[in-house]
């Protein structure tokens, strides 16, 4: 009789584990083979699903991104919603996902520090990896001052403050270790308030 596996199981499982061996070892020190050990499969399993530790460490990375662009289209769509309610949702949303890949956090800023240390630009992957993100939110503000819902704002000061409070998230959760980054949410909500149209 053969034995089903569910994939998509086993992959989130595979995923988990994997970080725990990044958390433990440090991105540079963590093996394929360590990975294997930590879920009990054979090395040559895990290839069956990823080809090597950074493949898993970008799939994380991914998929963290992709359920937070969701999450921001789903809001963003939401037709009840004015310009400010739906940026100040995006990134109480982005906080929220945050608190809950602490640990994939912490991985990310040690392999980036560790780059950094190497002598290379870290900020060149960050800027790839997020990109989308910032187009996003800027196209909220933008769009948010085409319906006259936004005071007229420069758009690109506008970006870099929102994405420097989500940064200021991480550095709370991951290098200060706080429980929860949800007390930046007010600031978060004075700051998109502040750029509304006079009346709204």
């Amino acid at each position: 009789m053969s034995i089903i596996v569910e994939h998509d199981k086993r992959r989130k499982e595979i995923l988990e584990k994997a970080l725990d061996v990044f958390m433990d070892e440090g991105f540079e020190d963590a093996t394929f083979q360590k990975i294997a050990d930590r879920c009990s499969i054979f090395r040559t399993t895990l290839y069956i699903y990823f080809k090597n530790k950074k493949e898993i460490f970008n799939y994380s990375i991914k998929q963290l991104l992709a359920d937070v662009e969701e999450d921001i289209l789903r809001i963003r769509n939401d037709t009840s919603l004015d310009s400010a309610s739906k940026i100040t949702r995006v990134l109480f949303n982005i906080v929220d996902r945050l608190e809950t890949n602490r640990r994939l956090l912490s991985v990310i800023l040690d392999y980036l520090l560790h780059l950094s240390m190497s002598g290379a630009n870290p900020e060149i992957r960050v800027r790839r990896r997020t990109v989308k993100l910032r187009h996003i939110l800027a196209s909220m503000v933008i769009e948010g001052v085409k319906r006259g819902e936004l005071s007229p704002v420069n758009i690109k000061a506008a970006d870099d403050l929102l994405y420097g409070l989500i940064e200021s998230a991480i550095f709370r959760l991951v290098i200060l270790k706080r429980d929860s980054a949800g007390e930046l949410k007010k600031a978060m909500e004075l700051a998109v308030r502040g750029w509304q149209a006079r009346g709204i």
